[in-house]
């Protein structure tokens, strides 16, 4: 028997990394929010690798903490290491990454959710999403409870009917051994939402001391550490290593003896799974010549025993496991605590969103995370943050905020799913950004924190602490374009030492951190006006005057992206009615609705003479009024 709940503004379900910024930004906001978990345990959960960061990801991380999200806090306050990397390339795809302590990560973040004014954090399953009246939405729990909301937040991770594989061995359930949410998705069907099947696997986690650390390789964090978040004033210290082995010939013989108890191979998973993250049984069977593939061993914690098996995801029978990991150096008498399985779910199709991640067809309801096809809890938290805002903003009647390509890798992310879509789990990478010169780590809160301060998460210390470094920096700018030092034997000395030309005339300094050999590091000998500021100054305007031609000629790419974005197009358009479009071009534009010429040109089906007749379809258009 059901009963009513409350009203309330909006109610998320599932608080996992997209979960906790969805709610938080939307409860930051004034918006009387509920979010809902199976297990009041599983908060803020790392069921896959214990860290946070990585290649693009760590661009993610700094933008949600440019924006005022809290990914990026609470890594911080409970990381065990911290490597920058990429650091041999270039600083476009230099990437933080950070091991973390899985429980206290978990820990910090519901005491955060369970302290937040205008949040209620709950253990609850949802089964049902009904309409109510006045565009509301009913939220209905397994134990009959109804609540009324202005919007609602699917945030549902692996949950959504999962089930998990190991070996022959199959069975409903979510991740880490918690239930699922067995009966939503049928609800979502019946209002109309496509969904799809997707999977992912999860290493095992093994016993420390069975593990035989003399000959493995050491993986040290960097010294000093470089936070996450522009809060973090005084960094933590490293507290753990990571260490580093191989499989061998013996490894994959063990394997594809045993691929036909795979049920990735023989039909019984049928879920798609991503492509940049296979488990070890594929990465043997597609690169075949491959003699040995590397893994990762990363503690889970200070206070737990539990190692984790980096790039060893697998759903083999458990045995066929614990066989194949005793062939690798270090793991030769290795215990097994959990066993890895492969996990499939439902997720909806991304293109049924627009770019606030609310449903096209469904106003009020909104998708983040694993939800809108996307793997990776940073991927998950920085859609989570762009839900929960826009839900917010939308109930207290302002304009929505909505991401561009060229502003962030977040912008990037939401457009690459409701534009592109995607037929495997989506990660993102920094390959994916055409203007990825510009959307660096570094320069997150010049990029971002003005729209963080304009929504309203950006707090006044914080303000007032960027508004400082800004002017640092143009200051900064400025003295090193102005700044000539004289030759000189010290000089001279440095420059021959460093394998670049002496100079036998005043030289400006910006001219000298132009050279491919010098940095502002090198310099600080001879640069005797060097001020007293942080190294994230001296690294903005080095990368500034470094790739200066280059920067330029992106910035005038993103002003001409910024012009086709500018076109807009009618929501109403019948593209069958338009002449000179292509079948595939009018049924990609139909299905995708893009909101601007802009989107309208990465919509795959659609060519550059499609968007020239949309062109001058607009242009008519435009001169009949």
């Amino acid at each position: 028997m059901n009963y009513q709940a409350g009203k309330i503004d909006v109610a998320v379900i599932g608080a996992g990394h997209a979960g906790i910024e969805a709610s938080l930004a939307a409860a930051r906001l004034g918006c009387k929010t509920v979010v809902f978990t199976i297990n009041l345990d599983a908060v803020g959960n790392c069921p896959c690798n214990p860290s946070i960061g990585g290649t693009a990801k760590g661009h993610l991380v700094r933008e949600i903490d440019a924006l005022g999200g809290e990914m990026g806090r609470t890594t911080d306050e409970c990381f065990l290491q911290s490597r920058m990397l990429n650091r041999g390339k270039g600083p476009a795809v230099h990437s933080l990454r950070m091991q973390i302590d899985r429980r206290e990560y978990s820990k910090i973040m519901k005491r955060k959710l369970e302290r937040q004014p205008n949040l209620l954090l709950k253990q609850a399953e949802v089964v049902a999403i009904t309409r109510g009246e006045e565009g509301r939405w009913n939220v209905e729990t397994r134990f009959g409870a109804v609540f009324e909301a202005r919007a609602v937040i699917f945030a549902t991770g692996t949950y959504l009917s999962g089930k998990i594989f190991v070996g022959e061995v199959s069975y409903e359930s979510g991740p880490d051994g918690m239930f699922p949410a067995a009966f939503l998705s049928e609800s979502l069907r019946k209002l109309g939402i496509r969904l799809r099947r997707f999977k992912t696997g999860t290493p095992a986690r093994v016993l420390r001391s069975s593990i035989d650390f003399t000959n493995l390789e050491v993986q040290k964090g960097d010294d000093p550490v470089i936070p996450f978040s522009y809060d973090t004033l005084v960094p933590g210290k490293n507290r753990a290593v990571c260490y580093v082995s191989w499989t061998n010939e013996q490894t994959k013989k063990i394997i594809l003896n045993n691929l036909q108890r795979s049920q990735l191979f023989t039909g019984g998973i049928t879920g798609i799974g991503p492509r940049y993250c296979p488990s070890i049984e594929t990465k043997i069977i597609r690169f075949a010549d491959k003699k040995r593939h590397q893994l990762f061993i990363e503690p889970c914690g200070l206070d737990t025993e539990e190692m984790y098996l980096q790039g060893m995801s697998t759903s083999l029978p458990e045995e066929v496991q614990i066989a194949f990991y005793h062939t690798i150096p270090g793991l030769e008498h290795v215990e097994l605590m959990r066993t890895a399985y492969a996990i499939e779910y439902d997720c909806a199709d991304p293109q049924q969103l627009n770019a606030t991640l609310e449903f096209k067809d469904y106003p009020g309801l909104y998708g983040a995370g694993q939800f809108n096809g996307s793997s990776g809890y940073e991927e998950a938290a920085a859609q989570g943050f762009v839900a929960g805002v826009n839900a917010a903003l939308k109930i207290l009647g302002r304009e929505p905020m909505i991401l561009s390509r060229s502003s962030s890798y977040i912008g990037t992310l939401v457009d690459d799913l409701i534009t592109k879509g995607t037929e495997e789990p989506y990660r993102m990478m920094t390959s994916r950004s055409e203007y990825r010169l510009v959307l660096r780590q570094d320069n997150a809160d010049e990029r971002l924190t003005p729209i963080g301060r304009k929504i309203g998460l950006i707090s006044d210390d914080r303000w007032i602490r960027f508004l400082k470094k800004e002017e640092q920096k143009k200051k900064e700018l400025a003295r090193a374009e102005n700044t000539v030092l004289p030759p000189s034997k010290e000089l001279n000395g440095l420059l021959v030492s460093r394998e670049t030309t002496p100079v036998s005339t005043g030289v400006k300094l910006a001219e000298l951190i132009r050279r491919p050999e010098l940095d502002y590091a090198v310099l600080k000998q001879v640069d005797k006006a060097r001020p007293d500021i942080s190294d994230a100054v001296f690294e903005n305007v080095e990368i500034a005057l470094k790739y200066e031609g280059y920067i330029r000629r992106q910035k005038a790419q993103i002003e001409e992206m910024k012009r086709m974005e500018g076109r807009l197009l009618p929501k109403d358009i019948d593209y069958t009615k338009i002449i000179g479009l292509r079948k595939e071009a009018q049924e990609k534009l139909a299905k995708i609705r893009p909101a601007n010429i802009g989107q309208a040109s990465r919509i795959s089906g659609v060519s550059p003479a499609d968007i020239s007749v949309l062109l001058i379809w607009l242009e008519k258009g435009r001169t009949e009024k």
